[in-house]
This record gives structure tokens, sequence and C-alpha cells, in this order.
């Protein structure tokens, strides 16, 4: 059993310069957007439904 203390090691990662961490959310973002227009291009045609053919509808009145 280890009686210490687990750490996650983020104080010794090198950093990212800043250049290279716009360059991949930019890769991402162009990946999400190229997945919408995909989307978009392969969706359907849809017609619009008919118009509701009129109704009558009785309403009797309370007699007072």
């Amino acid at each position: 059993m280890t009686t210490q203390q687990i750490e996650l090691g983020f104080v010794n990662r090198p950093a990212t310069p800043v250049s290279i961490r716009h360059e991949r959310r930019r890769g991402r973002a162009q990946w999400w957007f190229h997945q919408m227009r995909l989307a978009v291009d392969r969706s359907l045609e849809w017609k619009s439904a008919p118009n509701a053919r009129p109704e009558q509808i009785y309403m009797p009145l309370q007699s007072r």
C-alpha cells in the first residue's frame, strides 16, 4: 500500500508557445466548421406542409 500522496505533474511540463496553441485552436475550428458544412450540404430538402383545410367548429353559448 502506498502511503505517499500522488500528484499530477503540471509544474515540470514545458509551456507550449502561444503561436502553436493558436494553430491548434484554428485547426480544430476549421475541422468543426468543415463538419458543419458537410452536414448542411448532405441535408435533405424538406417541402413545407400544405395549408390546413378550414374547419368549422360549433361553440354553444351559455344562456344567462
